[in-house]
């Protein structure tokens, strides 16, 4: 039987809103739950900070709330957590002025250093401390790339090393547009081959033709080796969601993001976790094709070409989620939902995995 718990409300603990989760197991069996603390308000600009819940059984109980990612009262957002192979708990994210809104941004209105900038730091000892903060912004950030994401949710790091964090952006517009037009957002991933001390851009997927515009991107690696890249798609195209598999590690796609009509889902970010015991591929998200609710897991067992439903947790409205393995029998599942609206809380589900098979 599933059990939940609730690390995270809105209103409570000093921040009237909590959005974007993301959440990683140590080494050491700790569960760090992490999302944006936004102290004003819901809005996806203002003081914002990345906050972290640790859990040590679990995810059925959770310690004190800690700010590990400030920028003054600005923000810092966007968590893309990732524990390495040393053990070595790395966070990239990235910060902007309070000021600058995703719509200022992407139509050139912002200056570069309001603009979004990419950050990363590491804590030694399961997300107890936490480093100084470094900026790796000049490392993979293009100049003429106006707005620009990580993940959101967890990054990985693949069993040559490698670690990938997925990204998105939005590039300068042509003729009459404004920027904001859904075609000009684009997919690209971070990587780095020494654990974090230096980074580079992998793909590139900028296609402005109003099809296939990746956005929120989330990745895997699968049993063969492949990197599987599953994207939110804001442009009319068969479904909301786009795939692409990578075979060198994220350096190049296969082929360019095609959309992936077998994820029925409203517009919104999406998670993903390869198990390797058993062999299953899994996806997290909405599954209501036109609003944010029915949060559910589908499950592919081909590297993401088909998918089908393996659990769905409610009807209730839901929005982005995250999935990390907890242990061999559970998988657990930390999402926005509430009864009324999907960003009351950020609720934490344990899934026993024979509910998935």
């Amino acid at each position: 039987m599933a059990e939940t718990s609730t690390p995270f409300r809105a209103g409570r603990e000093g921040y009237a809103s909590f959005r974007i989760p993301a959440v990683v197991v140590t080494r050491a069996a700790t569960l760090l739950a992490f999302c944006e603390g936004r102290v004003g308000s819901a809005q996806d600009h203002g003081n914002i900070d990345i906050v972290l819940k640790r859990s040590t059984d679990g995810g059925r109980t959770w310690g004190p709330l800690q700010a590990v990612a400030k920028n003054g009262d600005n923000l810092a957002g966007n968590p893309a957590p990732v524990v390495l192979d040393t053990g070595r708990v790395l966070l990239v994210h990235v910060r902007n002025a309070a000021t600058a809104s995703e719509d200022a941004i992407r139509r050139g209105k912002v200056t570069a250093a309001d603009g979004r900038r990419v950050w990363v730091r590491h804590s030694d000892d399961d997300g107890v401390t936490w480093s100084s903060p470094r900026e790796i912004t000049g490392q993979v950030k293009k100049t003429s790339w106006r707005w620009y994401a990580t993940t959101p949710g967890h990054a990985i790091q693949l069993g040559t090393g490698r670690v990938v964090v997925p990204g998105n952006h939005t590039v300068p517009p042509t003729g009459t547009d404004n920027g904001t037009e859904a075609k000009y957002n684009s997919g690209h991933c971070l990587l780095s081959d020494d654990r974090g001390e230096t980074w580079y851009l992998g793909y590139i997927d900028q296609n402005p033709d109003n099809y296939i515009n990746a956005n929120e991107t989330t990745a895997a690696e699968l049993p063969d080796g492949r990197v599987y890249f599953n994207s939110r798609n804001d442009s009319p195209s068969p479904g909301n969601r786009a795939d692409a598999h990578s075979k060198d590690g994220g350096k190049t796609l296969v082929k360019p993001f095609r959309p992936q009509a077998g994820l029925v889902t409203p517009v919104v970010q999406g998670s993903l976790l390869q198990l390797r015991d058993p062999d299953l591929l899994l996806y997290s998200g909405p599954a209501d094709p036109g609003f944010r609710a029915l949060m559910t897991v589908r499950a592919s067992a081909d590297g993401g070409t088909t998918w089908r439903t393996a659990y769905t947790l409610d009807g209730l409205p839901a929005a982005y989620s995250d999935l990390v393995r907890v242990d061999a029998s559970t998988v657990g599942l930390l999402y926005e939902t509430g009864d009324f609206g999907a960003y009351e809380t950020i609720t934490f589900r344990r899934i026993p995995v024979t509910a998935l098979t």
